[in-house]
């Protein structure tokens, strides 16, 4: 498998000074990544030693601090286009309840709280070493900053998404290593400062190509500005993004990929459609290490479990553990020609075996088989699936080290965005845009045509979301952010096991019960969410 290590993580590899273990006791403590000093002057080198720390979270959430706490895949359980799946409703039982919206203190996704955190204190080392540099360019320190002011703004996002009062924080902190939990309002304040100081301070490019590939960038800003806006519903800002896609848009940096298969295949990373994507690398994460390498584990996760293909070659599906099933559902919303169907999703219904045990049958014009797991479907998601090739690893665990690169923000999403935001919340359009333009391009790229082109109401383009980010994490998010989650997501099946109700107390997960006990007696006890 081919692939680049760009100029920021090769320079912190080449030093050896690269942090990589385990962020230790306390979720907030800072980890540097030289010798210096903390808070001494800091050279070019410090500098990106400690960004290329901070990048490095990205590759983490699959089994970063062992725990299986995929970013796209938990919020995907919560939503109506996937089950669970998995061994059975025992196997991770955390992310079952999750899926129910029956999370609890001490089921929760306390992987991905540790590994944000940790990225937040690696941006606010950089931030350190930015504001101590000595002999470095300004317009590169500029550069530098925006970046993890940035990374900081997506991390810091995340937790509040899932967690909503977090405490967040700038600079270093000293022991005990906390400090004060913020509300989900002040904690939305503090992510939108950071993106503001960056795209007010024109601290990026709009894109990022050559040597700069896989760093954040404008647009990477602008999109992250845009997500925390809507998920906030802070209409005084929707002129502001409006005008952030419209900026995208009219750059001409960015372009949809004629093909949609393309999108997600390791040949087309960094493509045209791509704003900001994680850089995964098939080395180093191991079972007993799960603080260490750059691959990711979400393609064995949602692959089903003992599967073979015959005659399979480089790029086609591999086999997995069997977690996250796609409905039939979700298969049966796509009409008859949308490409996005296929490419989102692999069809191995086949034939289930007369004792029950697996599914056979033909994929491509090639006989597979596979063993039957909890809240089977025969559908499974394909973007990030596990394929022939992807995980030649010379060192650490096989199954943790794919190199799928995780799409974060894709242009279909600023065309998609823009069409919201002016015919379903008002706004105007910006530079002569068109909102049904933008629609029009992302369905004329799924049929490969002109001639399925719909009308930008509020429901169709809501649906075309919905169509176009499967297996992507929006859709739970969108459907929450638009009220339509009480409704959508409340449903009693008891073949598939599924009993849930969501409410408005449901937004906001429960506080992992380890944190809690962590802080409980201090001066920054945390407050738990209701659940």
């Amino acid at each position: 498998m081919k692939k680049i290590y760009y100029s920021i993580m090769a320079m912190a590899l080449l030093s050896g000074s690269l942090m990589l273990t385990s962020c230790g006791d306390d979720f907030l403590t800072p980890q540097p990544t030289e010798s210096d000093a903390a808070g001494g002057a800091a050279t070019e080198s410090t500098i990106l030693n400690d960004l290329a720390s901070a990048y490095q979270i990205l590759t983490m959430d699959s089994y970063g601090n062992a725990n299986y706490n995929s970013i796209v895949l938990m919020a995907d359980l919560q939503s109506d286009d996937i089950y669970k799946g998995g061994g059975n409703a025992g196997d991770q039982q955390q992310l079952y309840k999750l899926s129910n919206y029956e999370a609890t203190p001490a089921d929760n996704l306390g992987g991905l709280w540790k590994i944000m955190f940790t990225g937040i204190a690696r941006c606010n080392n950089t931030l350190l070493a930015v504001d101590n540099a000595t002999g470095v360019d300004e317009a590169l320190l500029k550069r530098l900053k925006g970046e993890a002011l940035t990374l900081r703004a997506y991390y810091s996002s995340v937790l509040w998404r899932t967690w909503g009062n977090v405490p967040l924080y700038d600079g270093l902190l000293e022991s005990p290593y906390m400090t004060k939990q913020l509300t989900a309002d002040e904690a939305y304040k503090k992510i939108k400062d950071d993106l503001d100081a960056v795209i007010d301070g024109s601290m990026l490019p709009m894109a990022t190509r050559g040597d700069l590939t896989a760093r954040v960038n404008m647009a990477t800003a602008k999109m992250l500005r845009a997500r925390v806006v809507l998920y906030q519903k802070d209409a005084s800002c929707y002129g502001q993004i409006t005008k952030d896609m419209a900026d995208i848009i009219s750059s001409g940096e960015y372009q949809l990929v004629s093909k949609y298969a393309d999108i997600f295949t390791s040949e087309n990373e960094f493509n045209s459609e791509d704003i900001f994507e994680s850089n995964q690398y098939p080395e180093g994460r191991d079972w007993a290490a799960a603080w260490t390498g750059y691959g990711t584990n979400l393609p064995a996760f949602i692959s089903p479990s003992d599967f073979s293909i015959t005659g399979a070659v480089y790029g086609e599906p591999k086999g997995g553990w069997g977690f996250g099933p796609v409905r039939l559902e979700t298969w049966n919303m796509y009409e008859s020609g949308d490409t996005r169907r296929e490419a989102s999703i692999n069809d191995f219904r086949g034939t289930v075996n007369a004792d029950g045990s697996g599914r056979t049958g033909m994929f491509k014009g090639k006989p597979f088989k596979y063993g039957l797991r909890f809240q089977d479907t025969g559908l499974f998601q394909a973007k990030y699936c596990a394929r022939t090739g992807y995980n030649e690893a010379k060192t650490g665990a096989t199954d943790l080290n794919y190199c799928n690169n995780l799409r974060i923000f894709r242009y279909a999403e600023t065309l998609l965005n823009y069409a919201e935001l002016v015919k379903i919340l008002g706004q105007s359009e910006v530079a002569g845009i068109s909102a049904q333009d933008c629609l029009d391009k992302v369905r004329d790229r799924a049929f490969g045509d002109t001639s399925h082109r719909v009308a930008a109401t509020a429901e169709n383009i809501k649906q075309e979301r919905r169509l176009e980010f499967v297996g992507e994490g929006m859709r739970y998010y969108d459907l929450v952010r638009w009220g339509d989650a009480p409704r959508v997501l409340t449903e009693n099946d008891a073949a598939m096991q599924v009993h849930r109700t969501w409410t408005e107390n449901k937004k906001f997960i429960p506080i992992p019960e380890s944190e809690m006990n962590r802080t409980k007696g201090t001066a920054y006890e945390l407050k738990q969410n209701p659940y």
